[in-house]
């Protein structure tokens, strides 16, 4: 899996790593911070959480239209820059007027100007490390893995959020409001380190950071592809298509911070017994991961020493998990814990993923990017029918006056094993879909317009997330089916559609 991968890809995955642990720990508490601190409805908490995300994925079209121009890694140290700025200006405990409602929105802005910068240049560079034909089969593969270490973050961000949170109320006597700041602290650390990544293993993918000077000289060694105008033409209008599509899949997938936590803090029960409550344990969840790569090694290997240690890792590991199992003990459940089986799945579930197609490819049976694209979208509206048909009967959201403010109320105990299999479900498609899409988008993008087409599967992640609004307005408005079916429907449309346009997009594969 990781075998006959370039370094820089190790040393860029991680410094992704580091920022998105931080960005995901923010983002696991921030609608329910929005709807607390400043007494905001859920559509409008919605509508500013969707507007942030919109941001986030909007702003890497400009940071790749700029890094075309001066250079990919003069645009991902700067985007580090002023992400730590808004990091550093969020974790301020200001209170809950319209002044501190107006700094939080002006943080809002430099975080997801920062990210515009930083999140698509890095990934052409992750991509253009695969420009070197030793490398060139193996760029699906190494998409998966620089995925993968996105997730990593992502995985403790949610007990992360929730631990910290809990540590400023009780050990240092802060309000619950003001230790959502505390969370949001996290983040400027976790850019020092991603920074701190970055430069100590420079010398791995310096030649991907771009620049006049640089890429004179690159030129020199591999003079780009030269396309003529129809050949451009065709690429880009598949990348649109392409665009058009994951949209909607982005509007559904990215309900899991805003809808899906709304129904996880208001629907489902807050407290779980035996193997269930073990699974709200991310350590748990990390040995879990350390059996499934273990697993895989035990059967890749090819020697007996190596065997050996991974049977021991297995054997130690589920112990470990064995012992902490206690049938008698009960937990609390906090909503946004329920956002760390995302990502934990995705770490698991990736090595899987690689061998399903990694087998198929040998036999030539691998689908295309845009075929696995379409076959997400349906995944993705599978999880939306679970949705849906779990809720029927379900009583619509409620709210009580609280000093004056509106505040949820729990109106029912659903097992948490509906989110948990609705999250895994959602993996599947994402797996199908986003590492795939990125791949795609850096092989087929014309060469004199790398950043801005990334930056265009930003946009189209940034409208995706706009639209993650409908989501807050169609909360409490309808009965909860109707909300999901929503989703469901705009899925299998998207999917209708990319099977429609697929002959055009394998063209140019």
């Amino acid at each position: 899996m990781f075998e006959n991968q370039p370094k820089g890809l190790f040393a860029l995955a991680l410094a992704n790593t580091g920022e998105r642990f931080g960005y995901y720990t923010m983002l696991a508490v921030f609608a329910l911070f929005l709807r607390a601190n400043y007494g905001l409805s859920p559509a409008m908490a919605g509508a500013i959480y969707s507007s942030f995300l919109m941001l986030v994925y909007f702003f890497p079209l400009i940071g790749g239209i700029m890094a075309d121009k001066f250079g990919f890694g003069k645009m991902v140290t700067t985007g580090i820059i002023i992400m730590f700025a808004g990091y550093l200006l969020l974790s301020v405990p200001l209170g809950g007027d319209t002044v501190a409602l107006v700094v939080m929105l002006a943080a809002l802005l430099l975080i997801g100007f920062g990210t515009g910068l930083f999140k698509g240049n890095l990934q052409v560079m992750v991509g253009d490390l695969y420009n070197d034909p030793k490398y060139a089969d193996k760029r699906d593969s190494g998409f998966s893995i620089f995925y993968m270490a996105i997730n990593i973050g992502a995985l403790f961000a949610p007990t992360a959020a929730i631990k910290i949170k809990e540590y400023a109320e009780t050990s240092l006597n802060y309000s619950s409001n003001d230790a959502y700041h505390f969370s949001f602290a996290v983040a400027c650390a976790s850019l020092i380190l991603s920074i701190a990544i970055y430069y100590a293993f420079r010398s791995t993918f310096r030649h991907t950071e771009g620049g006049s000077k640089k890429e004179a000289k690159a030129a020199e060694a591999a003079p780009v592809e030269e396309l003529s105008k129809e050949e451009t033409k065709q690429r880009i209008v598949a990348l649109c298509l392409v665009f058009a599509v994951v949209i909607f899949f982005w509007m559904a997938f990215h309900q899991n911070g805003l809808s899906l936590t709304y129904f996880a803090d208001e629907f489902t029960a807050q407290s779980a017994e035996g193997l269930q409550a073990m699974c709200f344990n991310v350590w748990n969840l990390v040995g879990v991961i350390f059996i499934v790569y273990a697993l895989f090694s035990l059967f890749q290997s090819k020697t007996g020493k190596a065997k050996a240690a991974s049977a021991t890792v297995i054997l130690i590991t589920a112990a470990l998990l064995c012992l902490s199992y206690d049938a008698d003990g009960s937990i609390s459940v906090s909503a946004p814990i329920f956002q760390q089986f995302n990502p934990f799945y995705v770490v698991a579930l990736t090595p899987v993923s690689m061998a399903i197609f990694g087998s198929l490819a040998a036999k030539g049976k691998e689908p295309s990017a845009p075929r696995k694209i379409a076959y997400g979208m349906i995944v993705a509206a599978i999880a939306y029918a679970l949705m849906a048909f779990s809720s029927f009967g379900l009583p619509m959201p409620q709210t009580e006056m609280v000093n004056g403010e509106p505040v949820a109320v729990h109106v029912a105990d659903v097992t948490p094993n509906l989110l948990i299999s609705v999250y895994l479900v959602l993996t599947f498609g994402e797996l199908l879909l986003s590492p795939m899409g990125i791949s795609f988008v850096s092989k087929v993008a014309p060469p004199k317009y790398k950043g801005m087409m990334m930056g265009g599967w930003f946009v189209a992640t940034a409208i995706g997330n706009q639209l993650v609004v409908v989501g807050g307005l169609l909360w409490g408005a309808v009965p909860l089916w109707v909300c999901w079916s929503v989703f469901l429907g705009v899925c299998l449309v998207a999917a209708i559609f990319m099977f429609a346009m697929m002959n055009r997009l394998e063209k140019v594969c």
